[in-house]
């Protein structure tokens, strides 16, 4: 998968899907937070964490952190529950957990939702975006060697 691909059969799609259903405004700055995120956490190669699949879907989703997460917030329980059955998954951690591995739009809108939950606005900037991502991805090895060329190729995506 290339982000340019990503950007046009998933996150331009459900943003504008969450938009018109859930009132989450769809932007070229969460097009490009997405993009970048989903670069970073699994170089759109793996829908499945390797070497262990503690995390799912593009965006690497663990059972126990984003997808909780995104179920229990207050600013998105609603909506997520409103995903799931629009998607026909039953909106429990275990079962969204493993439709992340094989449901791309279910994993765009998870991603999505819980970019929702940061009081901040969605970042412009490189620096700003990685802060955004360690707040909420919180991942375990974060790699920030990787960081600039994930921003740079969702920034070509937008304008390709």
């Amino acid at each position: 998968m290339t982000p340019a691909l990503l950007l046009r059969l998933t996150v331009r799609p459900v943003l504008a899907w969450l938009e018109e259903a859930c009132r989450i405004p769809h932007t070229a700055e969460a097009e490009r937070l997405l993009l970048a995120i989903a670069v970073q956490e699994s170089g759109l190669r793996h829908r499945r964490q390797v070497p262990v699949a503690h995390a799912m879907g593009f965006w690497q989703f663990e059972r126990g952190g984003g997808v909780a997460g995104v179920l229990r917030h207050r600013a998105t329980a609603e909506r997520a529950r409103f995903v799931c059955e629009a998607l026909l998954v039953k909106p429990e951690p275990e079962t969204v957990w493993a439709a992340l591995e094989q449901n791309d739009a279910l994993a765009c809108a998870f991603a999505r939702l819980l970019l929702w939950t940061d009081p901040h606005p969605i970042p412009t900037e490189e620096r700003a975006a990685w802060a955004c991502y360690l707040r909420l991805w919180r991942p375990g090895k974060p790699h920030p060697e990787r960081w600039p060329t994930c921003w740079r190729l969702a920034g070509e995506a937008l304008r390709g």
